[in-house]
């Protein structure tokens, strides 16, 4: 699919970027997890966790650092594989390991099961098929195991983005859209913003009903 081709070619271009923010934020104390997401992962010690669409590592080490027992990142984009795998060097973390896959495909190739699957913060939008996803995550799951997800609600990415901070929210963006929607840039939250071409998904099918719901900040 060349929006999945056009997509990695993108992300590979802020990987270093992302490395080098992430690393200074950690050498800070400044990375860690939203007050919410925490909460809810509560105690994770000696679990098994697979983090899917895991960038360039940085949540995936902060799951290894709270006690759980091996953490494997997942990636599309073999240098943010590359880069995740060198952050964990650098902060000496030692039980979690990194592999490139598509999300897509991963199930045809990868059989180990896991107590959870971990994704969150913008990462359903870069995927092309929930159902399939939803398949994945299913697969990668042992008979006890569970799904957490932090991310935005389809009726969030309606508005206009650029009059949020205004607090006006004003619908900008269908709800039952099909069809990628196009930008021109990536990035943004641990690195400047490039022009880019990159494809974002629907991913209403995801949600039957909201499972959490908050109005407060997120940090």
């Amino acid at each position: 699919m060349k929006e999945i081709e056009s997509n990695k070619h993108s992300w590979s271009q802020i990987s270093e970027d992302h490395y080098y923010a992430f690393k200074a934020r950690f050498k800070e104390g400044t990375q860690f997890f939203n007050y919410y997401i925490k909460r809810e992962l509560g105690d994770i010690t000696g679990k098994d966790i697979i983090h899917l669409q895991c960038n360039t590592g940085a949540d995936t080490i902060l799951l290894a650092q709270m006690g759980a027992e091996h953490v494997t990142g997942v990636d599309l984009v073999p240098e943010n594989i590359y880069y995740a795998k060198k952050l964990a060097s650098d902060l000496n973390v030692t039980n979690v390991d990194f592999f490139e896959s598509d999300i897509m495909t991963l199930s045809q190739k990868y059989n180990k099961k896991h107590d959870m699957v971990f994704t969150s913060e913008g990462a359903l939008v870069w995927l092309p098929d929930m159902e399939v996803w939803a398949k994945t995550v299913r697969s990668l799951l042992n008979d006890t195991g569970y799904l957490y997800v932090f991310d935005s609600h389809p009726f969030f990415l309606m508005l206009d983005e650029e009059k949020l901070d205004k607090q006006i929210y004003d619908i900008k963006y269908p709800y039952f859209k099909k069809t990628p929607d196009f930008d021109t840039t990536i990035g943004g939250y641990a690195s400047e913003r490039k022009g880019l071409n990159t494809r974002l998904f629907n991913v209403v099918d995801c949600y039957n009903h909201v499972i959490s719901y908050y109005n407060e900040p997120f940090n």
